[in-house]
């Protein structure tokens, strides 16, 4: 059960994978032709911010690699502090922002992984925005306009 449940997930991916390589491709082509302006535009900028700060963040969980000693000691040569590690445990284990940290001055995330999670995050919002304003816009321009009765 948790091969086809790890299979579906894979599938989900890779199709939201393709979706955004097709999106960015749009995006670009979307502002020069003026589509900026429509809905799908919009989406499509959203789930490219949703699929970017997804990735950034999964780069950054698994920056330790399986054994983080052995990741601060052969790959980026620092000296590995096991009581820090322990003292500050609850920090490694937080969803956001993310460290992972060798010692006191080592971390194993990258210093870009933290800004470009609240930077796609940003950009996801902007867009689900604007989107929503433009989709109300749209279904106000077609409702029919309220009668007014006139008595006398």
């Amino acid at each position: 059960m948790k091969t086809l449940g790890l299979l579906a997930v894979i599938v989900v991916l890779g199709a939201w994978l393709v979706w955004n390589a097709w999106n960015v491709f749009r995006l670009v082509t979307g502002v020069r032709d003026g589509s900026w302006r429509r809905p799908l535009w919009w989406t499509r900028l959203c789930s490219v911010a949703l699929f970017a700060g997804c990735a950034a963040w999964i780069r950054g969980l698994f920056a330790a690699g399986l054994d983080a000693r052995k990741t601060c000691l052969f790959v980026h040569h620092e000296r590995y502090d096991e009581a820090y590690r322990q003292s500050h445990e609850a920090e490694f284990s937080k969803i956001f922002p993310l460290h992972n940290m060798c010692n006191a001055h080592a971390d194993l995330v990258p210093a870009w992984i933290n800004p470009t999670i609240v930077v796609c995050g940003v950009v996801a919002l902007a867009a689900a925005a604007v989107l929503l304003w433009s989709v109300t816009a749209h279904v106000t321009r077609l409702s029919p306009p309220a009668r007014k009765e006139h008595q006398s």
